[in-house]
């Protein structure tokens, strides 16, 4: 018998996308589900618009506490043996849960079975795969920031719970936290390679966008988190601190759009702690070059002038 899969939405003030999110789940071709929303205390039509839908959901409506607590909501609600969670701007293809158990053996061996995402980006009009180098250990792949956006994981329900579910009141970064203590309890990831949850990016008013630098700040946070976690046993290696140190200096360079003296004092910090590694689409020739002449702010300057 095929597993039931609880397919979680938190919504709030969302009535522009809420009705394709919901549709989308409701058009998974997985005939075990059920659909959980969760208002999260809107104040425009989106309850309104969920209601619509009638006994195909579930909806709860709770004060405004979050979109963490609006999950926890749903895996509280939820009776499957599986969650899948989908944020109400973004949607899923229909094949999305039922490919994803067909390429991991129907998840017998796994806690998680997570896959690429799609990113549509409605400004840019592209729509292209989110990264995951499977090279990489699951390790690397955190620390690159590649592990999914919120729609691209299957959760053992079980599981999540047994970790805690998502942590209430954390500013951003919300799944990588979570993607963290998952590592740290050793849960199961299984990978599926066909991305069939979309991201969609439509406003500069996200965590990310309008507020870089909390971001730089929590995600360093925890990646120094897993690092001292794995150095206390013996799993940080030179692989590790290579892809660590390309992602500090992609960040530092995102942070020198900011504030170009605070950017340079957290390359320095980052660089005696061995943790600097000038690598990837952040590090063309032109620009280790100027860097190598120039050092950080120098090239940093030299970049803004030539933008």
């Amino acid at each position: 018998m095929k597993p039931l899969v609880s397919i979680g939405i938190p919504s709030f003030n969302s009535a522009r996308w809420l009705g394709q999110a919901i549709e989308s789940a409701l058009a998974q071709t997985w005939p075990e589900k059920e659909v959980i929303v969760v208002d999260d205390g809107s104040t425009d039509e989106s309850p309104e618009i969920a209601r619509k839908f009638g006994g195909q959901i579930q909806l709860i409506v709770t004060e405004n506490r979050g979109g963490n607590h609006a999950r926890n909501q749903a895996l509280c609600a939820a009776r499957g043996e599986w969650i899948q969670f989908l944020d109400a701007d973004d949607y899923l293809e229909p094949e999305k849960i039922a490919q994803q158990f067909a390429e991991a053996d129907d998840g017998a061996d796994a806690d998680i079975i997570y896959s690429p995402t799609w990113i549509e980006d409605l400004g840019q009009k592209t729509r292209e795969p989110g990264p995951i180098d499977t090279r990489l250990d699951l390790y690397s792949q955190w620390l690159a920031w590649q592990i999914p956006q919120t729609g691209g994981p299957l959760w053992r329900k079980s599981t999540l719970d047994s970790i805690g579910g998502w942590k209430e009141g954390q500013p951003c970064c919300q799944e990588h936290e979570l993607y963290l203590r998952a590592l740290q309890a050793g849960l199961r990831f299984r990978y599926a390679p066909t991305p069939h949850a979309v991201y969609r990016i439509w406003s500069e008013q996200t965590v990310c966008r309008r507020d870089p630098r909390q971001v730089i700040r929590v995600r360093t946070e925890l990646m120094d988190t897993l690092q001292a976690w794995m150095q206390s046993r013996g799993l940080w290696t030179a692989e590790h601190a290579r892809v660590a140190g390309q992602a500090f200096f992609e960040m530092s360079r995102t942070f020198a759009r900011q504030d170009l003296a605070e950017a340079a004092a957290y390359f320095q910090e980052r660089k005696k702690r061995g943790l600097i590694h000038l690598a990837g689409p952040a590090a063309p020739r032109s620009y280790r070059l100027a860097h190598r002449l120039l050092g950080f702010t120098g090239a940093e300057r030299l970049a803004a002038a030539r933008r």
